[in-house]
């Protein structure tokens, strides 16, 4: 008789915990048959480090700030046609190539750019900030600093990024950066400097992609060393889909017209200090500011309208 009690009181409260249930809306999962409200067009979330931006949903660009991390980067940075990623965060024969990013080395006897510990030298964010957002466009912010450990810090920079989605077949990211310098800075030469990106390997000329520039140079023979305005990888994606990415060189920065660093298993920078015959050198508290677009875009360059592209964002 007791146990028999002791159910029928069990049943009556589970009975009256789903009526509380239901009472409030909770008693079944909530669905969508259509797109929730909110996710169409560009969007942005901000959380531990990280900077998310979605197109329709679909993750487009994602800036990756932890603490960890030599330095912050971007991956996955997305083909607008496909959704794949067309930076790669690791790839070898150089696994710390990360998507794309700023360091360098060697940096006053630091390096802020390989796989070394982050004693010898990293790249740290201190503060990242989301900005002002639209349906196309979005922009956000983050200060870095430049540490080593038992070592005066050499740099600081403030980072502003741009995130502009023209249509379905072409989007950009515009870097605005200006770097600080906390002591006097010299640089003899440096293969491994400042703004960087290593694309994936389906678009890189060892795997069947395309390296071109805009004055008409083709894979690393025909662009390693050659100013140009800008520079990419482009190659098949998918079985019919073309897609590339393209770096493109502010006319207004310091070493413009810039010669490239580039490698045909996809790695490139507009970086001069690889053909320097002078040292560089930044005083203490001087500045430099550093601009580029990357454009991402459906197509070859040609059918993607880079130099339009270029020309508008130069003038």
């Amino acid at each position: 008789m007791t146990q028999v009690m002791d159910r029928r009181r069990w049943m009556e409260r589970m009975a009256q915990g789903l009526a509380a249930v239901n009472a409030v809306g909770l008693a079944r999962a909530v669905d969508y048959d259509k797109p929730p409200p909110g996710t169409e067009k560009l969007t942005a979330q901000q959380s531990e480090g990280l900077m998310l931006f979605r197109w329709n949903n679909r993750p487009i660009g994602v800036y990756r700030a932890h603490s960890s991390q030599k330095y912050p980067y971007f991956y996955p940075l997305a083909g607008p046609a496909t959704g794949l990623s067309l930076v790669a965060e690791s790839a070898l024969p150089y696994p710390h190539h990360r998507g794309l990013w700023l360091g360098c080395q060697p940096m006053n006897g630091g390096d802020y750019w390989g796989d070394t510990t982050l004693d010898t030298g990293q790249i740290r964010s201190t503060r990242l900030q989301l900005g002002k957002q639209t349906p196309q466009s979005g922009v956000f912010t983050d200060a870095c600093e430049w540490v080593r450990k038992a070592a005066p810090s050499p740099l600081d920079d403030a980072r502003t990024f741009t995130i502009n989605v023209v249509d379905n077949r072409l989007w950009w990211l515009d870097a605005d950066l200006v770097l600080t310098a906390r002591e006097d800075i010299t640089i003899k030469s440096a293969k491994h400097s400042f703004f960087a990106l290593r694309v994936s390997p389906q678009i890189s000329p060892l795997y069947g992609g395309i390296l071109a520039n805009s004055e008409g140079g083709i894979g690393a023979e025909g662009t390693y060393g050659k100013p140009a305005r800008w520079c990419g990888y482009h190659g098949k994606t998918a079985a019919d889909v073309v897609e590339g990415l393209a770096v493109m060189d502010h006319p207004g920065n310091p070493w413009a017209p810039c010669p490239w660093f580039t490698r045909d298993y996809g790695h490139f920078s507009p970086s001069p200090f690889a053909f320097i015959k002078q040292p560089w050198t930044l005083p203490k508290g001087k500045s430099i500011r550093l601009r580029y677009r990357v454009v991402l875009h459906a197509g070859t360059p040609k059918q993607a309208g880079l130099d339009d592209v270029y020309r508008k964002w130069a003038a």
